[in-house]
């Protein structure tokens, strides 16, 4: 009897690990994905604003609605995902990302392409923050930190895809190009999630109907959780800020004040 649990145990261990990796690999790519979608805005910025004579007001908007979109995106995703499941939710926010991303490809004025980057971004933020919940809750937590790591360093992967591709891409077709292209990884990813199953810890927290209601309550149940929650809200508002201010603009920068081409 005893060998006979300690095979069943071993090889549920082997079956977790396989799906932990699985879900690792997956959230990387989706995370590389996001890093690869944010990074293009900033190189395709100012053929756009050649192309729909825009003024800086205008071309700044458009990372703006984005980042607005991913907020919304990544606080309605996630909700839904304690509700409906994680798989699930990122399933249709990659759609969502995917989808429009393309569609902004053939954005025919500025209103349109408000519209295509807000909802993309919507789908972005859903994907953003899901996909580092699946991959953290398929691993123990002493191996948790290890696995997120990886997850991050999918998006450094897509901040450097994107170079590489606007290097390419932005000669031969323009910046509708890129932007096609850019769906592509979305669709590699959707097939990706569509493989994994909802993590254990939270199937078994369904089974045992502990979900909450208004799980956000828990952000200012007590003094002690609104000061967490409002820190936290400030550090990753000015990293934010300051990150995608400088990765966004930074392209644009180079190519008008510096002289710098992709040709």
């Amino acid at each position: 009897m005893t060998d006979r649990a300690d095979s069943q145990t071993t090889t549920t261990a082997g079956a977790g690990d396989k799906y932990a990796k699985k879900a690792v690999v997956a959230s990387s790519v989706g995370y590389a994905m996001d890093g690869f979608d944010l990074l293009i805005i900033g190189f395709a910025l100012a053929s756009i604003t050649a192309t729909f004579s825009l003024s800086e007001p205008q071309a700044g908007a458009l990372a703006t609605f984005t980042l607005v979109g991913a907020v919304l995106g990544g606080v309605g995703f996630g909700m839904l995902s304690d509700r409906f499941g994680r798989v699930k939710m990122l399933t249709w926010s990659i759609l969502l990302f995917a989808v429009f991303t393309g569609l902004t490809a053939v954005a025919w004025d500025y209103p349109s392409l408000v519209v295509f980057r807000f909802i993309a971004g919507i789908g972005l933020g859903g994907e953003f923050g899901i996909g580092m919940t699946l991959a953290a809750e398929a691993w123990p937590a002493k191996k948790r930190a290890r696995a997120t790591a990886w997850v991050a360093n999918g998006w450094q992967l897509g901040t450097l895809l994107a170079t590489g591709a606007a290097a390419l891409l932005l000669p031969l077709g323009g910046w509708r190009l890129l932007f096609a292209v850019g769906a592509f990884p979305a669709v590699v990813a959707f097939f990706l999630r569509r493989q994994l199953e909802e993590p254990l810890k939270f199937v078994e927290v369904m089974r045992k109907d502990q979900r909450e209601k208004f799980p956000v309550r828990a952000l200012v149940a007590d003094a002690r959780s609104i000061r967490t929650s409002i820190g936290v809200l400030i550090l990753a508002s000015v990293q934010n800020f300051g990150y995608y201010g400088i990765m966004i603009w930074l392209p644009t920068y180079l190519a008008n004040d510096i002289g710098y081409s992709y040709n």
